[in-house]
């Protein structure tokens, strides 16, 4: 049986629906230490976030941080 790579993708978090159909089909290739590295940083980037000014992660996301 396949691992549905985009699936965990998901389950972790990432917004699979927002990523390209030509981005999808190389995550698909992940080898798994790549994709246990991409859910690491994405747990490290998830933690220093929380330590972020409120506001300054809402100016990021709705100016999609183009004044930070």
């Amino acid at each position: 049986m396949m691992r549905d790579i985009i699936a965990e993708l998901e389950a972790h978090g990432f917004p699979v629906a927002a990523i390209p159909p030509e981005h999808l089909d190389v995550l698909r290739e992940l080898s798994e230490p790549e994709l246990r590295l991409l859910f690491d940083l994405k747990a490290r980037l998830d933690a220093a976030s929380a330590d972020v000014d409120a506001e300054v992660l809402a100016h990021g996301e709705i100016a999609g941080a183009a004044l930070f």
